[in-house]
């Protein structure tokens, strides 16, 4: 693990986000081609973040906003259960997680990207207290 950082990364766990980087669903290449380089109105966002011991989708680090998109392994109970103890998880850190099947943004992706948009720019207006953006 990396010494002197908030979010204490393994080598492991950031092997894995890197390979998932190349993994994308055609959901997450979309968004990520609206998303990447400040193309979201300037606010920038990281893909496939590890945060320690999870691995989000998408990371909007100055609004400590995650969004994620899920495919079909998501619909099971058991995964739902597996996300939702992660969202606990990630929520007692400050985070806000915002979910979208890949069909729901793959059918309106603007309508997701607006949603987006007004949270990042409600948490960046107003960031929620005792919080450190992650770099």
């Amino acid at each position: 693990m990396e010494q002197g950082k908030r979010n204490p990364v393994s080598e492991r766990l950031r092997d894995f986000a890197k390979d998932q980087r190349s993994l994308s669903t055609r959901a997450e290449a979309l968004f990520w081609s609206l998303a990447r380089a400040g193309r979201l109105h300037g606010h920038k966002f990281k893909r496939q973040v590890p945060i320690t011991p999870y691995i989000v989708d998408f990371l909007c680090p100055s609004a400590r906003l995650i969004v994620e998109l899920d495919g079909e392994p998501h619909e099971t109970a058991e995964r739902r259960n597996r996300d939702a103890t992660r969202d606990a998880w990630l929520r007692s850190q400050s985070f806000e997680i915002m979910r979208f099947s890949n069909e729901a943004f793959l059918g309106k992706p603007q309508l997701a990207l607006d949603a987006v948009l007004a949270t990042v720019e409600r948490r960046t207006i107003s960031p929620p207290p005792n919080t450190d953006p992650i770099a």
